[in-house]
């Protein structure tokens, strides 16, 4: 393909925003991802243990503020990320796409990048709304949460390579799922296979993160990929765990039910 055809648009606001700054804010205080994590594991139990005797709140209208407003920005995020990655891969190869530092500090990605991981601490409050209107709070929930909150911060601050594919997946999967969130929560009738959908892309997703884990790990043994055994020993955990996580609950709430009711009929 053309290069020339390929150009990448900036908005003014990504122009003027310093990566450098945040990289370095990112590198002294990513270690408070672990308090944030503590107190959002304080507040699921001490919520769970005062919600107990109480009625559920309602709380449908923040919600579908709360839901669309994510929705907003994830689309934002995985048209710009994504936008910057088919440039990448159009442009310099598969092999640039994964090892390139580029999307922590290159036109357009940097500042979407540093908002992903900032991101992760205030999507905690999805938990909020589960515990106040004392719906199941399944343990892939809550340890979703945690792992990418503390995983990012920790990744963030080293632009270890593979980045770019694992913040632009997220934001498009996030994308089509809060949007869900907000039409439910508004009342609107969706189709039980949107459901599956986002799961099937969830443990797509989970799967390209182990991939992607790989090229990061073979191309490090020729110093092509900037990264260190330690992140994708962490890592890979991480997206095994959630591919197991997310088949068991895809089989759980969609194939089991789906067997339940053939049996009932």
């Amino acid at each position: 393909m053309n290069m020339s055809v390929l150009t990448l648009q900036e908005y003014e606001f990504e122009k003027q925003f310093n990566e450098n700054e945040a990289i370095q804010w990112m590198q002294e205080n990513w270690k408070k991802s672990f308090l944030f994590s503590a107190l959002y594991a304080a507040f699921i139990f001490g919520g769970r243990h005062l919600m107990n005797k109480r009625a559920k709140f309602e709380l449908r209208k923040p919600l579908v503020l709360w839901s669309l407003t994510l929705a907003v920005f994830s689309i934002f995020g995985a048209l710009r990320t994504g936008a910057y990655m088919v440039y990448i891969l159009m442009t310099k190869g598969l092999k640039q796409s994964v090892c390139d530092q580029s999307f922590y500090n290159g036109p357009v990605s940097k500042f979407w990048a540093y908002a992903f991981v900032l991101s992760k601490a205030p999507e905690l409050g999805d938990t909020i709304f589960i515990i106040l209107r004392k719906q199941k709070l399944i343990f892939l929930h809550w340890y979703h949460h945690i792992t990418v909150l503390l995983y990012s911060w920790y990744s963030y601050k080293d632009m270890v390579a593979g980045g770019g594919w694992f913040m632009t997946m997220n934001y498009g999967v996030h994308a089509v799922m809060y949007s869900y969130y907000a039409l439910r929560a508004a009342g609107f009738r969706v189709s039980r296979k949107f459901a599956m959908f986002i799961t099937l892309s969830q443990i797509t997703q989970m799967l390209m993160g182990c991939v992607v884990n790989y090229l990061v790990f073979y191309w490090m043994q020729y110093d092509q990929c900037h990264s260190h055994f330690q992140n994708i020993f962490w890592s890979s955990l991480m997206y095994l765990s959630y591919l197991v996580l997310f088949c068991h609950f895809f089989f759980e709430a969609y194939i089991g039910k789906m067997r339940k009711t053939t049996k009932a009929e």
